[in-house]
């Protein structure tokens, strides 16, 4: 046998052969397969049918993005059997418009007829059309569904050959309409029999059955009802959507109810895009109360960095800077400002306080401590209280509660000095504004005149090791526990959770901040169902809400904390605390002023080390410390009345004082809760720069500057001609020779409690200074008219020596001194 061969040409054909339904592969006849049993009888068995009608073989779906799944669409007719023999593709897509051409969804083998949604096509009133492909084999010809209510109106809407209509109509809501739904089918084998329509057709709409070719077997019904026939008068047609969905077998028209849940006042509905959709029965601002019931009730909550807002939206203050959380016309003239600090970290703010400004009236303060100031005055409150502007404030165990009712909206802001919750009751849709109203863009409410000075700069503190991110994650997530059931179905436990695990994972689980957000979740939930959540507190290991810093004070670089103890007290905030924890120190340096010496420290960062500071003491155990009422600072001091024990050293040009701040047990306790504590602080006294006083006698007096470290003094020098230091020597003044001078050197700032002046030397020179004669020398007489009459006793010195002149000259005479600072602290400064 022959080998077969092919051509080039003949082999690319095979490759771009197209399986069509309406046509054979064109295969080379020596591989064609015969047809042999069952296949070989198709023609005999169309034969035998003769007229007998077909069912129609249609695909419809409702596709996204029509022309990208063409090519999917295209192997689908070629090769899977369903497709091959598929009379008719109907498919729905929402985007398929003017701007697709035609090619762009054409298919091989099949009739494209679009119906593209325009703004005037499907309901008027109530339905958006979505645009529509349908694609038809040209075997078959099937006319879409029509609803009529005659047969000449079916007749005029019939589809010609090869064609097919598709029709959208006004829904109609009376019940008396009548609808007729037919389906139209034409075969291709020609005209129908002679006996068409069988007798069973009804006369008064035979001819047009007969040129519909619609005597089918179908159930006619009216007003719901099946009947065998029905005499339709004229009219105008009316035509119905029939689309929708389907649950349960149950076909739901777009806008039906499909299922509810009074309980969470939620249903489902049939969408417009023929899906099941969530619907809710409340508003925006609404909650659901039970029984359908839906109640106008936001609730804002703020807590640590977090706020969430009337809708349930969730966003952080990251700065700390003041923010506007409510205002607007339904608040007319009141506004509720929340002001964020830091505390234990410089990149987590924390809610600190709020404020409810009223216009032309005195703002009401909520702080921490459950304190409440009207203006500047803080207010006692028991119980509950009416204010001069009308709020009226209320206290408890859990917090401060201010309420303003402004016509017939109630403002409720709850605060406890970690958690803000504001309740807004009113009529439904308020004009309101703030973070409260919308929290998605957090520097908008921002309000600068009220902010700190450099509130808007942000830090960034190394990551905290002692967190456990994973362990608390966990325990944020207990807000999913069955505990919180109840709640769930009033308000999402999502918001609280992220804000939860956000805030654990970064700032350490103290001062009661592990249960804080559970605790804003239940009275979130407490609120909404005017019942108390407390089942949850075992498992969490959470206490009852207590009054937190009841009472205490901290000044503005402080806030309210759990001591290591578990006490109350005033901790340092992280901005104020950076520098001083950044040179390891608990104050500030040590202040010498003219007689006395002081140092300063930070009673927050002492409190934060456990340390209490009414057991410090100075070296004199009476010493101890005064603590300022505004700061907190703790200062201690000592001066030439009350030494305190300072204790006085001396090198070769200082003279330090120096005293201890510590916290010793008496010498009988064998241990100690405390730690060991020692603060060393100290003065000098530098021996001054210039050392050495000169002037001239008749250039009485001269001032001589005395530098000694951070203690200064003037030293001065006068000569005086009579004992009692009254008659000052000048220019004008003749002295003689033999007269007695008086010389005194004295200083106007040095304490002689703590140091005294010392006049080591003192000599005579001519005016060239080529001759000297001494008068004092290491402290004593060096003449016999020198007579020293104080030195080394105070912070001056006296002496007096007879007037003289050197041999051959005939100049003036200047008079020198060498002066030293001695501590006379404990010690004799006299020469001996």
């Amino acid at each position: 046998m022959a080998p077969i061969v092919y051509s080039r040409d003949q082999l690319l054909a095979l490759c771009n052969t197209a399986v069509r339904p309406e046509e054979r592969p064109d295969f080379p006849r020596e591989l064609r397969r015969r047809m042999r049993g069952c296949r070989a009888g198709i023609k005999r068995r169309d034969r035998r049918r003769a007229y007998r009608l077909t069912l129609l073989s249609v695909i419809m779906g409702n596709v996204r993005s029509l022309p990208n799944k063409m090519d999917e669409l295209a192997v689908l007719t070629r090769h899977e059997q369903d497709y091959q023999r598929c009379s008719l593709l109907l498919f729905t897509e929402t985007w398929l418009g003017m701007q697709h051409m035609d090619a762009t969804v054409a298919l091989d083998g099949f009739s494209l007829v679009r119906a593209d949604r325009t703004e005037k096509s499907g309901a008027v009133d109530e339905f958006e059309e979505r645009s529509a492909q349908v694609s038809l084999h040209p075997r078959h010809t099937c006319s879409a569904l029509l609803g009529v209510n005659s047969c000449e109106d079916a007749h005029n809407k019939r589809g010609s050959e090869g064609e097919s209509s598709i029709f959208h109509s006004e829904r109609k809501s009376e019940s008396s309409e009548t609808f007729i739904f037919l389906i139209h089918h034409h075969t291709s084998r020609g005209s129908l029999p002679a006996d068409w329509p069988p007798p069973s057709c009804s006369a008064s709409c035979s001819s047009c059955l007969l040129s519909l070719g619609c005597c089918l077997n179908f159930d006619f019904k009216v007003n719901g009802s099946t009947v065998k026939t029905a005499t339709l008068n004229g009219g105008s047609p009316t035509f119905e959507d029939i689309s929708g969905c389907r649950q349960s077998g149950v076909l739901y028209f777009y806008g039906d109810q499909v299922s509810s849940d009074p309980d969470t006042c939620s249903s489902k509905i049939c969408g417009e895009y023929a899906t099941i959709q969530p619907n809710d029965e409340c508003g925006s601002m609404e909650h659901c109360y039970g029984n359908n019931s839906c109640f106008f009730d936001p609730i804002c909550t703020l807590s640590g960095p977090a706020v969430i807002d009337f809708y349930g939206h969730l966003n952080y203050v990251q700065d700390r800077c003041a923010y506007t959380l409510l205002s607007g016309s339904t608040v007319s003239g009141l506004t509720v400002v929340g002001y964020f600090r830091e505390r234990r970290r410089r990149d987590v703010s924390f809610l600190d306080s709020v404020t409810l400004q009223l216009d032309g009236d005195d703002d009401v303060h909520l702080e921490q401590g459950g304190i409440v100031k009207l203006g500047n005055t803080t207010q006692t409150i028991n119980g509950s209280t009416v204010l001069s502007n009308g709020v009226e404030v209320s206290e408890d165990q859990t917090g401060v509660t201010a309420v303003k009712t402004i016509d017939n909206n109630t403002v409720s802001v709850f605060f406890d000095g970690n958690t803000a919750q504001i309740f807004l009751q009113g009529p439904s849709s308020p004009q309101v504004d703030g973070l409260c109203a919308n929290s998605t863009s957090v520097s908008d409410q921002r309000i600068p005149d009220n902010s700190t000075l450099d509130c808007e700069v942000l830090y960034n503190d190394p990551a905290d090791s002692s967190i456990n991110c994973t362990e608390m994650t966990e325990h944020c997530l207990l807000l999913n526990d069955t505990s919180f059931t109840t709640c769930h179905n009033h308000i999402d436990p999502a918001p609280y959770i992220d804000a939860c695990m956000d805030t654990l994972c970064r700032y350490p689980a103290v001062d009661g901040l592990d249960c804080q957000f559970l605790d804003a979740y239940a009275r979130d939930c407490s609120l909404r169902i005017n019942d108390t959540v407390d089942s949850w507190r075992s498992m969490a290991g959470c206490s009852p809400p207590q009054p937190l810093c009841q009472g205490r004070i901290c000044s503005d670089h402080e806030f309210c904390a759990e001591t290591l103890s578990g006490e109350i007290g005033c901790f340092c905030r992280a901005v104020f605390a950076f520098p001083y924890k950044s040179n390891d120190t608990l104050g500030d340096p040590t202040v010498c002023e003219t007689n006395s010496a002081s140092l300063t420290l930070v009673g927050c960062l002492l409190e934060e080390k456990g340390i209490d500071y009414t057991i410090l003491h100075l070296n004199d155990q009476n010493c101890t410390g005064q603590m300022d009422e505004e700061d907190h600072m703790v200062t201690f001091s000592f001066d030439s009345g009350d030494p305190c024990g300072t204790e006085v050293t001396s090198n070769n040009s200082l003279l330090i004082y120096m005293n201890t701040i510590t916290a010793l047990n008496s010498p009988s306790d064998n241990i100690t809760h405390q730690d060991q504590f020692y603060i060393d602080f100290s003065c000098f006294y530098a021996q001054p720069d210039v050392n050495t006083v000169t002037f001239r006698v008749k250039d009485s007096p001269v001032i001589q500057k005395i530098t000694s470290g951070t203690w200064n003094a003037n030293l001065i020098m006068k000569a005086y001609t009579d004992a009692r230091h009254t008659e000052a020597v000048d220019s004008n003044t003749e002295v003689q020779l033999n007269q007695k001078i008086w010389v005194v050197l004295e200083t106007d700032e040095l304490d002689d409690g703590l140091v005294a002046v010392v006049t080591d030397s003192c000599w005579v020179t001519n005016q060239a200074g080529s001759l000297r004669y001494n008068l004092i020398k290491d402290g004593c007489a060096n003449d016999q008219t020198v007579d020293v009459e104080e030195n080394g006793e105070g912070t001056s010195s006296r002496f007096s020596f007879n007037m003289f002149q050197f041999s051959r000259s005939s100049s003036d005479v200047s008079v020198h001194c060498n002066v030293n600072l001695c501590a006379n602290l404990n010690q004799t400064c006299v020469p001996v």
